[in-house]
Parts: structure tokens; C-alpha cells; sequence
């Protein structure tokens, strides 16, 4: 209950920043073009706060935290008094009408660039995209790709860290095929290209990871089986477990890796199983009950409470994605660009089939994105809103009706023609990108419950 809660509030926090800077942008622009703004909201329904500012506007927040609208004074809609004309958004030249309908996409660009700027000029730890192990007979396996290897770039995009690997892989959703320029694992030599045949990746973005999916993963420093943490009130501490023990055998089989007491203990919920511990040279026999933990999706597993000593990373693995005031803006706009450019390739491959429509996210994803990455710190959460900001650009730039995209594409029509597109046709138009605006927000709204 608490995680709802969190995931709540962050996802309203999130949703208003965002709201807010789209608004804005159409208010911003608007009043610099002479048009009235009778009210800016953020929200819709039923004002909670409002007030009137010296310039004439009211300024709100609504009960439903679900978007927001700036209200201009126009024409169609409105009686307009003697000499109102000159303040009616209908009554501008198409150029400005133009400037304030794209005004909010724009602000959600520059927002972004804003927040990756911040993101930059802050630092956050990063490790360098180094390979770990490789499937054998995966597609990585096939393209030549080997444990050790840093990846320099993905088709031509360079990936100073793990997370502009992620992007560049899931960039080639659909395609037959893409490049990784990789250094060799020694560091000496030069950089070679390695070329990766997709016609064979099956990749489900809910069970699994795109490099995962590929048959690679990052590297990560060794895990031990010795013991450096047991929870109080443990299923690890009621067995008798200390920080200190290094855990020979389970169930009779020895332990090789890591990964088999994890798979033992979250495969038997409420089940006994026998533990080989040696503690200070000698080898105790412990029986442990691992406890049970229901997950989203139902499953029920094993929990422990207990924690491995890992290794440290090497010094040269790790570093702070971090630069100065200056050069942070040329990355936080190349980083923008990068993210533009993502989510266009992947709109043009969901309305062409490339990607299914299962992919699509509503709210309760982005309220769990927004609750995790406000769970790791600010750096994470501005990341999350410049994410997110580009797609809210994006998205309101599709031409259909409703959205700022439509009103764009009425003008650009009307600037061809002569004259406003009849109202009749731009009825018809709103109705019908309703129908279609709605119809994906069920289905994204069917997939988040799907994948609960």
C-alpha cells in the first residue's frame, strides 16, 4: 500500500511539472501575441484553488490532476465585445495561431534539455558498458561479441554507459539488422565492428531485457557466498545464519554460483532446506524456512533475508557521467535529440506493425516508473521527467484532431487553401482522432493492468 501511495504522488508531481511546462508554453507564447488568456489550469473538473491575476487571467488547479488547458479568448466560441477582435486567438495571422499551438510540444523539448542538463551538471555514477557473459549460439554469440568486451558505440551512436546501450538496442525494435563498434577485452587493439542479425530476436520488453534478449549481459564483479548481511526478524536469522558464513551446500548440492541459492530459496516458500555453512573453519548444518513473498504478478516466492559479499568494481570500470555548465548543455541537447529521434522510430514502427501494440504504457506504468526513479534521487527522477517530456512533445505532434498535432495540420491545410478548414470537416476530424486517441489509451490502460 505504501509503494501505491509513493507511486501516486510522484506520478501526480511528475504529471504537473510536465502539464505545467506544456501549458505554459502555449500561454507564454499567446500572451506575446496579443491573444487574452482567460484561464490557465492545471487539472480539470472542479477548481480546488484559483485566482485572478493582475493581468487578468485565472490561474487554477482542478480536482482531476489529469492534464490541464489554457483558455484563450476566441471568436468561434465567444461573443466577442466591441474591440475584442484584436484579442481573439481566431482573429490572428496563421503564423501566430501556428507559434502558440506548437508552442507547448516545444516547451516540453526544451524542459527536457533543461532537466538532462541538470542531470549532467549534477553527476550520477555510471560504469562503462562492459560485456559480461555471452549465450552461446545467441545472436551475440553469432555476431562475434565476447565476455570483456566495452562497448564504444550501437550503429554508429556512441554508449558511454549502460543506459545508451539500452536505448540504442531498443532503437532497433523490428529491424534485420544492427552494428556495436566494440574495443577488445584487453584494451589493445583497435576497434572492430560487429554486425548482428535480428531476423531471429524474439524480444518481449516485460520478461526480459533487449541485451538479454540478444544473448549477452553487463558484467558485474563476482559474488561471493559469504554472508555480509542477515535481516533481523529473517527467515535467515530464526535459522541460526550470521554475517561471516560462507554457504558451502544447499540441499545437499554444492554451491558453485550465487544464482543457485537464490533459485533454491525463492523456489521453496515456507519449505525447508538444508544449508552446509562453514563458520570460522568449521561446518555447521542449518535448516532454513525461507519465508513467502507474494509479487505483483501473484507469483509467490521464497525470501530469505540474507546477502552476499560482492566484489568491488574495478576503478577503470567505473566513473561520474558528470560535466560543466557549459559543455553539459551540448549533452543535455545531444541527449534530447537521442531521445526525439527514439521515440519517433518508434511511433513510425507501431503504426506500421514493427512493434505491437502491447508495448504501449498508460498511467499506472509511468506512475511506477515515476515512484522508482523518485526512489533513487533527484538525478533519476529529472531523467525520468525529461523522458517522459519528450514523449508528451511527441505525442501532442501526432497529426490527429484533439491533439496539437491536429490543430498544426488544419493550419498547414488552411495556409495551402487560402481560408480556415470548414468547421464541418474539423468536427468530423475531432471526432474521429477521438475515437482513435481514446481506443490507445484503453489499450495502454489494458496493458498496465495486464502486467500487474
Amino acid at each position: 500500500m505504501t509503494d501505491i501511495i509513493w507511486n501516486f504522488i510522484s506520478f501526480i508531481v511528475a504529471l504537473g511539472i510536465l502539464v505545467a511546462v506544456h501549458e505554459f508554453g502555449h500561454f507564454w507564447v499567446a500572451r506575446r501575441c496579443g491573444v487574452r488568456v482567460e484561464k490557465f489550469s492545471i487539472g480539470f473538473g472542479k477548481s480546488i484553488w484559483s485566482k485572478v491575476g493582475k493581468d487578468g487571467t485565472e490561474y487554477s488547479l482542478a480536482a482531476i490532476p489529469l492534464g490541464g488547458y489554457v483558455k484563450m479568448l476566441d471568436g468561434r466560441v465567444d461573443e466577442l465585445a466591441a474591440g475584442d477582435e484584436a484579442f481573439a486567438f481566431d482573429r490572428k495571422p496563421l503564423w501566430k495561431r501556428t507559434a502558440i499551438v506548437a508552442a507547448g510540444p516545444v516547451f516540453n523539448f526544451l524542459f527536457a534539455i533543461f532537466a538532462y542538463w541538470l542531470v549532467f551538471l549534477i553527476g550520477v555514477p555510471a560504469v562503462k558498458p562492459v560485456v559480461g557473459q555471452v549465450t552461446p549460439y545467441s545472436i551475440a554469440a553469432e555476431a562475434g561479441l565476447e565476455p570483456g568486451m566495452e562497448l564504444k558505440a550501437v550503429s554508429g551512436v556512441k554508449t558511454a554507459d549502460w543506459e545508451s546501450v539500452n536505448m540504442g538496442l531498443i532503437s532497433h525494435i523490428g529491424d534485420r539488422q544492427l552494428t556495436m563498434t566494440v574495443a577488445p577485452a584487453d584494451g589493445i587493439g583497435i576497434e572492430e565492428t560487429k554486425y548482428f542479425d535480428l531476423t531471429d530476436w524474439n524480444f518481449d520488453p516485460e520478461k526480459e531485457s533487449a541485451m538479454s534478449a540478444l544473448g549477452f549481459v553487463p558484467y558485474t564483479p563476482a559474488i561471493t557466498a559469504k554472508l555480509t548481511s542477515v535481516a533481523q526478524e529473517s527467515a535467515g536469522e530464526r535459522a541460526g545464519l550470521e554475517v561471516g558464513d560462507v554457504l558451502l551446500k544447499i540441499d545437499g548440492v554444492e554451491i558453485v554460483d550465487w544464482s543457485q541459492v537464490v533459485a533454491s530459496i525463492q523456489g521453496s516458500p515456507n519449505q525447508k532446506l538444508m544449508l552446509e555453512v562453514e563458520r570460522n573453519g568449521v561446518v555447521v548444518p542449518i535448516t532454513i524456512t525461507p519465508d513467502s513473498r507474494t509479487l505483483a504478478n501473484d507469483r509467490v516466492i521464497g525470501f530469505a533475508g540474507i546477502a552476499p559479499e560482492v566484489a568491488e568494481w574495478p576503478e577503470n570500470y567505473r566513473f561520474d557521467l558528470q560535466f560543466g555548465v557549459i559543455e553539459s548543455v551540448g549533452r543535455a541537447v545531444e541527449k534530447t535529440g537521442q531521445v526525439i529521434e527514439l521515440t519517433i522510430s518508434m511511433l513510425k514502427k507501431l503504426i506500421v506493425g514493427d512493434v505491437g501494440l502491447n508495448n504501449l504504457s498508460g498511467p499506472i506504468s509511468i506512475a511506477k516508473g515515476a515512484g522508482t526513479t523518485a526512489d533513487y534521487g533527484l538525478v533519476y527522477f529529472l531523467g525520468f521527467l525529461a523522458l517522459i517530456s519528450v514523449n508528451l512533445g511527441i505525442i501532442n505532434l501526432v497529426p490527429l484532431p484533439m491533439l496539437d498535432g491536429g490543430h498544426l495540420l488544419f493550419f498547414a491545410i488552411e495556409a495551402v487553401i487560402r481560408r480556415p478548414v470548414p468547421e464541418k470537416f474539423q468536427e468530423m476530424g475531432y471526432r474521429i482522432g477521438g475515437v482513435i486517441i481514446f481506443s490507445l489509451m484503453a489499450v495502454a490502460i489494458f496493458n498496465d493492468f495486464a502486467r500487474l
